[in-house]
């Protein structure tokens, strides 16, 4: 009896070898996504861990997620609502306001906290910033961009679903802003609204079950390859009469 050689059929192989690369491919990337998102943790951590450091002057819009102190006067006449906001599962707003440093830099956005909204629907009240020159620690966050589902900002109603610092700095009369928002931390003298500490970081790592997932398809497709390549050879072997 002849030993019959292996031999691909066309039209397997030209599925195979496309989604093969395509898997591999994926998997792949999700590796290097992996080492990014593990990179970009650790960094988020070490800076939240570090004591608070004043916010520099001239400040690099990477500058995110780093425990900040800045010291300066709020212009309470400007109150930014960011609408829909949620806390501990209730619907409010938060209160931004810009904090007109005292050293000379650039005015910076303050996130003041959580108001919630009251049973018509409207925020309830809350405490005003405190007057003259303070000094404030919170977490510098660069605000991210306006998401597809987010509505547009509407500066004339004051209603703001995202964080629009341009817009911002020009409604409050800002020749210019920092590039980014510090979250002021919650405090201890600071029983009533706005409920400061809202960092929220949320950031999950999945990519290492999504690369083990891409390489398990990969390892099932070529199973079937050559599963399906040994029995018909097994069939050639055996002929029509066997």
């Amino acid at each position: 009896m002849t030993a019959r050689r292996f031999r691909p059929e066309f039209w397997p192989t030209v599925f195979l070898v496309p989604a093969l690369a395509l898997m591999l491919g994926l998997g792949i990337w999700q590796l290097e996504r992996l080492a990014w998102k593990t990179d970009l943790i650790d960094r988020i951590e070490h800076g939240l861990a570090a004591p608070p450091a004043p916010l520099p002057t001239e400040t690099d819009p990477s500058f995110d997620y780093r425990h900040v102190t800045i010291t300066g006067r709020f212009d309470a006449a400007h109150a930014f609502r960011l609408l829909a906001r949620v806390h501990d599962g209730a619907a409010g707003i938060q209160v931004v306001t810009p904090l007109l440093r005292a050293d000379g830099g650039p005015a910076v956005l303050v996130n003041r906290g959580w108001v919630p909204l009251g049973p018509d629907g409207k925020p309830t009240a809350f405490d005003p910033p405190p007057d003259g020159t303070v000094t404030v620690e919170g977490v510098a966050r660069r605000p991210l961009p306006q998401g597809w589902m987010q509505p547009d900002n509407s500066p004339a109603t004051n209603e703001w679903f995202w964080t629009d610092l341009p817009a911002m700095a020009a409604a409050a009369g800002l020749e210019r802003a920092a590039p980014v928002v510090v979250e002021q931390a919650a405090g201890p003298d600071r029983p009533r609204p706005p409920i400061g500490g809202q960092t929220n970081i949320d950031l999950p790592n999945n990519h290492l079950e999504y690369a083990i997932t891409w390489f398990s398809f990969a390892f099932m497709l070529v199973a079937i390859y050559l599963l399906h390549h040994l029995r018909r050879g097994r069939a050639a072997r055996k002929g029509p009469d066997a």
